[in-house]
């Protein structure tokens, strides 16, 4: 695939990783009471749910549009183990089995694109030197 089909892919793969965390924290602003009494059931301080929205929104910006992509991603692939431990931990419960390893493969891919970065489509591209013009100096 060439870097123009790269780029495309990325920034899709961009966009479907950013619009789940937009969906999320849009989701928890509006059901925000019921969310911050899901937390304080689950022993967490409801004093935290306006910091997990900033970061699930702020986020879902910088993964979308690509700017400072590989900040974004290790934050929000912290952010889904985080909460597969606190949330979803209870293996017994096949459920809670499938959404800890839902949020551990929405970390894979986030990591996936911290390694890969955000392609040529992307705020963090602007103003980068080509490719050809990044190879490393020899020793």
């Amino acid at each position: 695939m060439d870097e123009t089909g790269e780029s495309s892919v990325l920034l899709v793969a961009r966009f479907l990783l950013g619009s789940l965390f937009m969906w999320s924290g849009v989701g928890q602003v509006q059901g925000y009471d019921e969310t911050a009494i899901f937390l304080s059931r689950n022993g967490v301080i409801g004093g935290l749910l306006p910091i997990a929205i900033f970061i699930e929104l702020a986020g879902a910006v910088l993964i979308i549009t690509g700017y400072r992509t590989r900040f974004a991603c290790l934050g929000l692939a912290g952010f889904c183990v985080v909460t597969a431990l606190l949330f979803h931990a209870n293996f017994e419960d096949h459920a809670q089995m499938f959404q800890f390893l839902k949020n551990a493969a929405i970390a894979g891919g986030l990591l996936s694109l911290y390694v890969s970065g955000p392609g040529r489509l992307s705020f963090d591209a602007m103003g980068a030197p080509p490719e050809e013009e990044k190879k490393p100096t020899p020793r």
